[in-house]
């Protein structure tokens, strides 16, 4: 009887360890060259610029004007997700949603105006509205 309560009990072990956190995960777009690195479940993430501020929720970097940080989220459910962004000053912040729409492939959406820029000659103009985001390893 000990040896099937221990097998169990190393099989439950074995699942909780491997069983994956959906908003824990690292995207990118490729045709933008954007990257968004996200942790929903603990402050995990040193944001590259703001390791002065300890570790965060994740951040938006790539081509873009500096790099906008987490300050807030909402997880609706596995497959939604609703997630605040600031920029690296903090003087502009960027509601955006998250919907997984296959297994490996994200649909971010901006709400709202669009406040993320990029560098473009000597302006600054607004990245897309949506994009299309592909899961990559952490």
């Amino acid at each position: 009887m000990k040896k099937v309560i221990t097998f169990i009990a190393i099989f439950c072990m074995i699942i909780l360890l491997h069983a994956e956190n959906p908003w824990k995960l690292r995207l990118h777009c490729p045709e933008e060259k954007i990257d968004l690195r996200l942790d929903l479940y603990e402050e995990s993430i040193e944001v590259p610029g703001l390791e002065a501020f300890g570790p965060m929720n994740g951040y938006l970097d790539g081509n873009i004007y500096g790099v906008w940080y987490v300050v807030g989220f909402n997880i609706k459910d596995d497959k939604h997700a609703t997630v605040t962004i600031a920029n690296d000053l903090g003087s502009e912040d960027q509601k955006l949603t998250l919907t997984q729409t296959s297994d490996s492939t994200y649909q971010l959406k901006f709400l709202g105006y669009n406040a993320v820029k990029r560098a473009q000659g000597k302006k600054l103009v607004k990245i897309p509205s949506e994009m299309k985001m592909i899961k990559s390893s952490l």
